[in-house]
């Protein structure tokens, strides 16, 4: 097609989209183009601003490392990865969700670890929580034999892949369900942490002036054939960042209660002091059992990187 006018492009590219066999690629393609063309009219976008969010996608691919997911912390930072993950799960979001996005953290291979046991490999600061979970289905009934992976940040900040001080696989951990659907596991309370800012995605949270904090949680992946493979966050209810998540992950579902405990005697005789306990159902639904590529595959080396906090400004549009 030789090109006239600038809608004629548009109709070129999606002409040729049209001749590819597979239905399901034709429909994503089209409405891509359709969608971007749009938001190149849309904005009046100049070439220079054209350049630039070029150069912004080349970065966030450059970025990526076995061990650092800038293409996925710029999905979250966008809201794209809870936008997914509502529209596929719970009927499109009309019903509660226990499902959340997968982040950029999750790492294969984690260790088994027996109910009970604990996820804190090497010495790590925090006073000790201790989670118990439930895995059930739709009809309230218990699953047993559901693979439960479980990992969280330091009190630092750091993931263990994001940090070389930590032993390998701190803080992670592989757990089954027994026949009430339950697992338990010892930890640390987790605590917030800013996103890091190193790449692309701290230039466009500096341009909103936004901070880049995530509120505190641990994350669960459940996984059972039979059932669609499930990720979650549970959030920590007195983290002051709830309402402004840096990657929009919270959900009312997934505001846990982490109790505090001052005299009681704790699960483990060595923990002397104050403690917290976490108890949180989860809720599965029949689909693809299937596990998504890790976005991270392996650990940091060198020198521990040095983490850095926004400050959230009230600017707003210029008048």
């Amino acid at each position: 097609m030789i090109i006239e006018t600038e809608a004629d492009v548009t109709l070129a590219v999606l002409g040729e989209i049209d001749r590819a066999p597979d239905a399901r690629f034709r429909q994503i393609m089209s409405a891509a183009v359709r969608h971007m063309h749009g938001f190149v009219r849309d904005a009046q976008l100049t070439e220079a601003e054209f350049r630039q969010a070029c150069g912004f996608i080349a970065r966030l691919g450059q970025l990526t490392t076995p061990s650092h997911n800038e293409v996925v912390l710029a999905a979250g930072s966008l809201g794209l990865s809870a936008l997914v993950c509502l529209l596929n799960n719970a009927d499109g979001a009309r019903h509660e969700t226990t499902a959340n996005m997968m982040g950029p953290f999750w790492r294969e291979g984690s260790p088994v670890t027996p109910i009970g046991g604990s996820i804190v490999r090497s010495p790590s600061a925090g006073d000790p929580v201790f989670v118990n979970a439930w895995v059930r289905d739709g009809g309230g009934r218990p699953v047993a034999d559901a693979q439960v992976d479980v990992w969280q940040a330091s009190a630092e900040g750091f993931y263990e892949n994001q940090d070389p001080g930590q032993a390998d696989m701190n803080l992670r951990g592989k757990f089954m369900t027994d026949a009430h659907g339950h697992i338990a596991f010892r930890s640390i309370k987790p605590c917030g942490y800013p996103i890091p800012l190193s790449g692309p995605v701290g230039a466009l949270l500096r341009a909103q002036g936004r901070h880049n904090m995530r509120p505190a949680h641990i994350h669960f992946l459940i996984f059972k054939p039979g059932f669609k493979t499930q990720f979650s966050q549970v959030y920590s209810s007195d983290d002051p960042h709830l309402d402004t998540d840096v990657q929009f992950g919270v959900t009312r579902a997934l505001v846990g209660q982490y109790v505090l405990h001052g005299s009681e005697a704790a699960p483990d005789a060595d923990v002397h002091g104050r403690w917290y306990s976490l108890d949180h159902h989860f809720v599965i639904a029949p689909g693809d059992a299937s596990l998504p590529v890790p976005p991270i595959t392996g650990k940091a080396q060198g020198e521990r990187p040095r983490l850095a906090v926004l400050e959230r400004t009230a600017i707003g549009p210029s008048v």
